[in-house]
């Protein structure tokens, strides 16, 4: 009744409102009003929205770096393995002379392989010259590594002379991504996973001239270089949902899910690239220091499932709680695993900053911890 009473109430003294003129005699002075406050009220929200906030800003200051780091290795790559636009690859499996002969390793595990490299590139460097620009949009100071490019490369043909950021000939991969993502378990719950190959200080590029004459060595180099490009694009999938957990602003949610969609799909064609050099045709092959069994015929792991080949799609795993069905997902999703601190943390790990000066070592980390203490707002 209480209720009923107060509804009345309101409506009665809408209609007096009304009745009294002073909203038809008022109307277009008090509608102006509304109309000028309305807009002003938007426009200062439009505002509000226009600037980033600290966190957000620090997230795509890190999210910049990782993929300047990622553009700096996906071109080395690229100029040995890829191929440019609409280039077409001769396939020859006895390369005289033999300036394809790392581009026939790759195709051996993917006819597609050089090209899927070259896009793969082009979307990494992409993805630092937006986030740079838009920080720059928004009064954000970009991130220039370009000082810090002093790494000797490759130097086998087709490898510009130029300096690098990163190092791909003194790689340890972690190759436990493979048997994580065909595992129900989740490294969020604190569950580690085995190695599917022993990858250590080893190169994923030939190094000189002489690495593209010795045929079985050259495959397992290649076969190196497919374990890496998942280890390093696992690791975007999950160094972007990461952020996205803690992005703020509408743009920055956008970012990272957009850029983070395409990390996934480059982690997903690189997991079948993988599977395809530990079966045969292809394995098994050793150069006598590192070995890809065939997973499917001599399975390094135990359940065989662990390193099944053909299973591309990520498991269904635990999620959120261990009470909750298992659920196919991105893992893992959080910063003590995939945060920025974290990936810094495991590309220092993976060798690929071997060379590298303190200082660059410094900056990325002041960035990364920034990114990591962000927080949503």
């Amino acid at each position: 009744m209480e209720d009923s009473t107060k509804n009345s109430n309101k409506s009665l003294d809408r209609r007096s409102f009304m009745r009294s003129g002073l909203l038809a005699g008022g109307a277009a002075t008090i509608g102006a009003g509304m109309l000028a406050n309305g807009t002003l009220a938007r426009a200062q929200d439009q505002d509000r929205d226009d600037r980033l906030g600290a966190g957000d800003v620090a997230i795509l200051r890190f999210l910049a770096a990782a993929e300047l780091i990622e553009a700096d290795l996906w071109t080395q790559y690229a100029e040995l393995g890829g191929i440019g636009n609409n280039q077409p690859i001769e396939i020859n499996p006895n390369p005289n002379p033999p300036l394809n002969a790392y581009q026939n390793a790759l195709s051996n595990l993917d006819s597609d392989g050089p090209q899927y490299i070259t896009s793969n590139t082009l979307d990494e460097v992409s993805h630092a010259a937006f986030l740079n620009a838009y920080l720059e949009s928004k009064g954000a100071e970009p991130v220039n590594f370009d000082q810090f490019r002093t790494l000797q490369g490759s130097t086998a043909t087709g490898a510009e002379n130029i300096g690098r950021l990163t190092n791909l000939m003194h790689l340890n991969v972690d190759t436990s991504w493979f048997t994580r993502y065909r595992s129900a378990q989740n490294p969020d719950f604190g569950t580690t996973f085995p190695q599917a190959v022993t990858i250590t200080n080893r190169s994923a590029i030939p190094v000189t001239d002489a690495d593209f004459m010795n045929a079985n060595l050259i495959q397992v180099i290649a076969n190196i270089a497919a374990f890496h490009f998942g280890y390093i694009e696992q690791g975007g999938s999950s160094l972007y949902a990461a952020m996205n957990q803690k992005a703020s602003h509408p743009d920055v949610v956008k970012i990272t899910l957009g850029i983070g969609g395409d990390e996934v799909a480059h982690f997903l064609e690189w997991v079948d690239f993988a599977g395809n050099g530990v079966q045969a045709p292809i394995a098994p092959i050793s150069d006598g220091n590192v070995s890809f069994p065939d997973f499917f015929n001599n399975p390094p792991l135990q359940p065989a499932t662990l390193v099944q080949p053909s299973l591309i799609f990520p498991v269904p795993c635990e999620f959120i709680s261990p009470k909750l069905p298992h659920v196919s997902i991105i893992r893992p999703l959080s910063d003590q695993f995939g945060g920025a601190v974290a990936t810094i943390a495991s590309f220092t790990a993976d060798g690929l900053f071997f060379g590298q000066s303190k200082q660059f070592l410094r900056e990325l980390n002041t960035l990364a911890v920034a990114a990591d203490n962000a927080r949503r707002s």
